[in-house]
């Protein structure tokens, strides 16, 4: 027996001011030959996964590249067809290989390519023939085509927003492909189209129980796996939008009526599960009242694990325009800045410009008096799963009663440890700005007084209808009222 592994994958915001070269793969994950190190990043940890348990049954394991890139603008095409080619140079020269297995996103999309996932599945296909199977661990803000679910075997999708649960979902996929290597499976996947596109917390009801209904099911009536592919709403392609998808074991008129039912059930719930955001000026206010625990404040519209460059500083420029102080910003994405503070050293007192570089969708820079209070250099910090994110070079500054960090390398707060990396107790703080858009809620509930999710400016609009929306089939919910009385031709259908 023989298995072929690989990892290719980042999330395209198709509006973001900044493309996906080469480097956005080298700073986030790009592991060659199975070198996964200690803590393998959270795309390429299935993998590990995969490799344990096929070793396990004294099978061989051929791992080709596995790559992923923090989430930004559209990859440029030659980065994108000269990784996918590495994947299929390598499995040719693998072949025969009995199965496939990928770990990806869902929600790529390259110059030329739309769907770059469904482009990498179906080159494999064409090498490997019809009798092999192939199946996939997707993020939960993918996109899914038919033609991609048509040439698989198997599709499980993570369930947990934030996700948390890429292990478990890769150890899922494993048990089913187990019975058809074995003999004792015959996956068949069914779909259906939500006709939704939004951003699902599955951290609160009515999410988090329609989360565990589906969970409830598996393992029953021959349903092996269920999904909810929530979809990247600022991912403006044809396949954008909300999708389940069930696996069952040979059973599809079953899986296509449960599929159904659920995504019926998600309709009726769509105005409850719709997360709520505030201004600026009332996310302040709110956290300045906020007792027991710091507030922290979700910058979510310059999310860089969403696309958004992470250098915007409309809600600092705001914090120092009311003169609040004991709060701590994590981070500013801000390459020059930091060179010059890591230059200057720990203790040097200066004036410097930080933030708003990237465009419009940044605000205007903030020139500050700082004093470098500390500095960390070629740094990982905690992440999801037990991972780790590359925060590059790092400075904690501190002005006007605000500390700061700042850092070479694009990447989101997901945790405390953020902070605290750098020497900052998010204890002492009265207020925490964070980056992210729901990442950071694993690491920062159980320390938070109070989370506010703002919708400042930025590159994530929160407002589904006001996202540019140029390519999406539609109709679609909220863009369309009622999408379910248009009766025109969607690509699912």
């Amino acid at each position: 027996m023989k298995l072929f592994t690989a990892c290719l994958g980042t999330e395209t915001h198709t509006q973001a001011p900044l493309p996906t070269d080469l480097a956005a793969f080298e700073n986030s994950h790009l592991v060659r030959g199975g070198k996964h190190g200690d803590v393998p990043h959270m795309f390429g940890a299935p993998l590990v996964i995969w490799r344990e348990h096929a070793k396990a049954k004294g099978w061989d394991v051929v791992e080709s590249l596995s790559a992923f890139a923090t989430p930004s603008g559209v990859t440029i095409r030659k980065v994108y067809e000269d990784l996918r080619d590495e994947i299929l140079d390598d499995l040719k020269a693998a072949m025969p290989v009995d199965a496939v297995m990928l770990s990806l996103h869902g929600a790529m999309v390259a110059e030329g390519y739309d769907d770059c996932e469904e482009d990498l599945v179906l080159s494999i296909r064409a090498i490997v023939g019809k009798g092999v199977p192939i199946a996939a661990e997707f993020d939960l803000h993918c996109h899914i085509g038919r033609r991609f679910v048509d040439e698989l075997t198997a599709l499980v999708i993570y369930k947990e927003y934030p996700h948390t649960d890429s292990r478990e979902r890769a150890e899922d996929l494993w048990q089913i492909m187990e019975g058809v290597f074995e003999g004792r499976t015959k996956p068949v996947i069914s779909s259906f189209d939500c006709r939704m596109i939004g951003c699902y917390h599955t951290t609160r009801e009515p999410m988090r129980s329609f989360v565990d209904g589906m969970t409830a099911l598996e393992g029953k009536d021959g349903v092996l796996s269920v999904s909810l592919g929530h979809g990247f709403p600022w991912g403006d392609v044809p396949n954008e939008g909300t999708r389940v998808v069930v696996v069952t074991d040979n059973a599809k008129a079953h899986g296509d009526a449960l599929a159904e039912k659920l995504g019926r059930q998600l309709w009726d719930i769509r105005d409850e599960i719709t997360p709520n955001y505030v201004d600026i000026d009332t996310a302040i206010t709110e956290a300045l009242a906020t007792e027991g625990g710091p507030a922290v404040i979700a910058d979510m519209a310059d999310n860089p694990g969403g696309g958004g460059p992470g250098d915007s500083t409309f809600i600092v420029q705001r914090m120092l325009e009311r003169g609040i102080g004991m709060a701590a910003v994590g981070g500013i994405w801000d390459p020059v800045a930091t060179g010059i503070c890591v230059g200057a050293g720990i203790g040097a007192k200066f004036p410097l410009r930080i933030g708003g570089k990237t465009g419009p969708v940044s605000g205007t820079p903030l020139d500050l008096n700082v004093e470098v209070k500390n500095i960390i250099q070629d740094a990982y910090v905690d992440s999801l799963g037990g991972s780790k994110r590359y925060l590059g070079d790092a400075a904690w500054i501190h002005a006007e009663g605000i500390d700061i960090v700042i850092h070479s390398a694009r990447t989101q707060n997901t945790m405390p440890h953020f902070f605290e990396a750098l020497g900052i107790d998010p204890m002492a703080q009265r207020i925490l700005i964070v980056k992210s858009m729901q990442h950071f809620h694993a690491g920062y509930a159980p320390i938070a007084g109070k989370i506010i999710y703002c919708a400042a400016p930025g590159t994530l609009l929160w407002d589904m209808t006001q996202v540019a929306h140029e390519n999406i089939a539609r109709p679609v919910w909220p863009v369309d009222a009622d999408p379910w009385t248009i009766n025109e031709p969607r690509p699912w259908e």
